[in-house]
């Protein structure tokens, strides 16, 4: 508990002191909300829509498959008296391995979906910070944060976010 305290004590003096560095240079600090950009852009709204039809036909297939299992399940439970010991034992063998394929499926489904998700979200995030790189060179930044919900304080004047969604949407016309 002690490290704790002194680690924290530690990093908000350092920073304390980095801050007053940076102030007493002149340089110029900002952040960028790199959520929101995500969710506002274009190409935030073009991969979300990907991901939606992606996730719609992969919820038809579920659906598909949902009512095929209820079937064999209300067939069996209906035939279950009337089959032979060895009849009823291969439906529900049947059963089971359909079930089995039927989570098989959802974990793949699951899987694929969020894979597509991190790989659409990587791309937008590396041309984010590309395009954000870009500006603080031009403009003469020294520093640009990820703005995130750790920072304690941040002026409203220091967040450029909708100047990188701009200059993100615009760099996405060319």
């Amino acid at each position: 508990m002690k490290s704790i305290i002194i680690l924290a004590a530690v990093s908000i003096f350092s920073l304390g002191i980095t801050s007053a560095a940076f102030a007493a240079d002149g340089a110029k600090i900002g952040s960028v909300d790199v959520q929101k950009v995500l969710l506002l852009s274009n190409s935030g709204k073009e991969a979300k829509e990907q991901l939606a039809q992606k996730a719609n036909k992969y919820e038809a297939e579920k659906n598909a498959k949902d009512e095929e299992l209820k079937k064999l399940k209300t067939d069996l439970e209906k035939q279950s008296v009337l089959l032979s010991e060895s009849a009823r034992s291969s439906k529900e063998r049947d059963y089971q391995q359909r079930l089995k394929e039927y989570q098989r499926f959802l974990k793949d489904a699951q899987d694929d979906l969020q894979a597509k998700n991190d790989e659409l979200t990587n791309r937008i995030v590396d041309e984010v910070v590309r395009v954000t790189q870009d500006f603080a060179r031009k403009n003469g930044y020294t520093v640009i944060f990820v703005r995130n919900e750790t920072m304690i304080y941040l002026d409203d004047k220091a967040d450029l976010t909708d100047q990188i969604l701009k200059l993100f949407n615009d760099s996405k016309k060319k």
